[in-house]
């Protein structure tokens, strides 16, 4: 058959039912096997609002996300979104168009070298020129971003490629002799790792996103409640723990809790699960938990060690390590550590200070919270994905979705788009600043085409927030490049011409009524609060700092 139709019948064969892209020529045979296939594709109107949808696919569903993008600027359109990927371990299959074979290198019309350029951001990445060993290609595609620790793998398809005739021979399994992911932890590392937890006398448990990929959270649970101990999350691993347990001490780092922070200083263990100790969570790594062993479970060995001295490291995959640990660990009372906790988190809850007369941003997500507890809630990057992290309550694992590691503005409004395509009976909320959101504004027209429902939350404070924040507390108030200047702009009105509808709130009164008439709306709804224009994030630890050199905003 057609190699463009053989494609199509592989991704099929991959369960395949959503794909997110935007057609050219170079990826022409492609859009035209997929005429006749029951793969449902979405037209978004940017590549890099296709990979994000793509991603957040991947993450409400656990499933491979699909993008395609034709050749040249398309596939650089690809770049941000497979790069966010990376960053946070999501797994997507990329397929990009790419000029006939004969013409590579000779600067065709919308060449690139999209292998070149991705190669620093995708797991694996191939460049197809032999049609032959096309199928084996996808094969391994799906197997290596959805294996060990996920990530995306792009497909690069010479057009002549697409054209050729092939056999259809699609194989049953994958056998790559340097990719063997290790999943099983190592007995005597586990062991050892039990003997730290029960001479503990103050442990924490560290959760990370690989706790969501592992669909460890049911461990994650049984582990802290039978130690028992307190958890703590990154960023990435809300979710891993629903946030209103009393042993859940929220996300600690550069926004996280007061208290999660200062009793992660004063732990005398640490139970890492699937987290990469990245900067924004450890804050100064040579002063993080001075006072604490670590044990670090991770899938990925390359991560161990890399930023912070482990004592005890157990490569392989979480849950089943998890399972392991929980057999041999038994109860033991520690209600010092308890009570000290419980003070921490009594003395330094999050608060904001109220304003009848201005909306406050945590009092919108606190409202979005309580209007819609159950709804997947994804964010774009800023103070906006800093007050959502903080005031929203996850409840259960993918249900919170943000750009962590690359912190790329525009992610949220197509990764909501994405999710909402996985789950269309769910309520799906994009938490948003005027900035980002103004990034892929365009994915709108998406919404409507599609009928996609999701509800964009504008805290609009007509600034680069974050920025503008540093700016104040660190360069004196030289607001330089962060006042967005758009006094005639209504986010109400650019939904309304979309075809969408618009809602603009002004006063803390109508923030409820907004919400609630916007959650009974079955279409794409823009509701634009008009929030206090300098407010702060708080707590906040200042970059390069310890952990217990948090500013709270007194």
């Amino acid at each position: 058959m057609r190699a463009a139709d053989a494609i199509v019948k592989a991704l099929e064969m991959e369960g395949v039912e959503h794909i997110f892209g935007i057609p050219g020529g170079a990826i022409l045979e492609v859009y035209d096997a997929l005429y006749d296939s029951e793969i449902v594709h979405i037209l978004t109107r940017h590549e890099q609002a296709a990979v994000h949808a793509a991603d957040g696919y991947a993450r409400a569903t656990g499933r491979v996300g699909v993008a395609f993008a034709t050749s040249g600027p398309g596939a650089t359109n690809t770049v941000t979104g497979i790069a966010t990927a990376y960053m946070d371990s999501s797994p997507l299959v990329v397929m990009t168009g790419q000029v006939p074979r004969p013409m590579i290198g000779n600067d065709a019309f919308q060449e690139a070298d999209t292998t070149g350029i991705t190669m620093p951001i995708t797991k694996h990445n191939y460049l197809v020129t032999d049609e032959k060993q096309l199928l084996r290609i996808i094969k391994e595609a799906f197997y290596i971003a959805s294996t060990g620790r996920p990530g995306p793998v792009l497909i690069d398809l010479p057009r002549d490629v697409t054209m050729a005739d092939i056999d259809f021979d699609y194989p049953e399994k994958v056998d790559l002799i340097g990719y063997k992911p290790k999943i099983k932890g190592h007995p005597k590392q586990i062991k050892k790792a039990v003997d730290l937890i029960m001479k503990s006398e103050r442990p924490i448990i560290l959760a990370g996103g690989g706790v969501r990929l592992s669909n460890a959270h049911e461990e994650v649970l049984k582990l802290a409640e039978t130690i028992p101990a307190f958890v703590v999350t990154t960023l990435m691993g809300k979710g891993a723990i629903p946030e209103e347990h009393p042993l859940c001490l929220g996300f600690i780092g550069m926004h996280g809790t007061k208290y999660g922070n200062y009793a992660v200083m004063e732990a005398d263990l640490i139970i890492a699960i699937g987290c990469r100790f990245s900067d924004r969570t450890v804050g100064k790594f040579s002063e993080f938990a001075p006072n604490a062993k670590i044990i670090h479970i991770d899938i990925d060995p390359a991560e161990i060690g890399k930023n912070v001295r482990v004592d005890v490291p157990i490569v392989g995959d979480a849950k089943l390590i998890l399972q392991e640990m929980i057999k041999m660990i038994k109860t033991k009372q520690r209600k010092e550590w308890m009570d000290r906790v419980k003070e921490l988190k009594k003395k330094y809850p999050l608060k904001y200070k109220q304003d009848e007369n201005v909306i406050k941003p945590q009092f919108v997500i606190e409202k979005i919270y309580e209007l819609a507890p159950d709804a997947i809630v994804t964010t774009e990057v800023g103070q906006n994905q800093m007050w959502a992290a903080q005031y929203f309550k996850v409840k259960y694992p993918r249900q919170f979705i943000t750009s962590g590691g690359l912190g790329t503005m525009g992610f949220g409004f197509p990764a909501a788009m994405g999710a909402q395509v996985a789950f269309p009976d769910k309520t799906v909320v994009d938490i948003a600043g005027d900035g980002s959101f103004l990034m892929n504004i365009q994915e709108l027209a998406t919404c409507v085409d599609y009928n996609i429902p999701v509800k964009v939350c504008v805290l609009n404070n007509a600034y680069l927030g974050m920025v503008r924040q540093w700016q104040q507390l660190f360069y004196k108030k030289r607001y330089s490049a962060t006042r967005l200047r758009y006094p005639e702009l209504s986010f109400e009105k650019i939904a309304e011409g979309f075809g969408a509808h618009g809602i603009t709130v002004e006063k803390p009164s109508e923030v409820e009524d907004a919400l609630k008439e916007a959650f009974e709306i079955d279409k794409p709804v823009v509701i634009d609060f008009h929030v206090e224009v300098e407010e702060n994030v708080f707590p906040f630890v200042p970059p390069g700092r310890s952990l217990r050199e948090v500013l709270d905003g007194e």
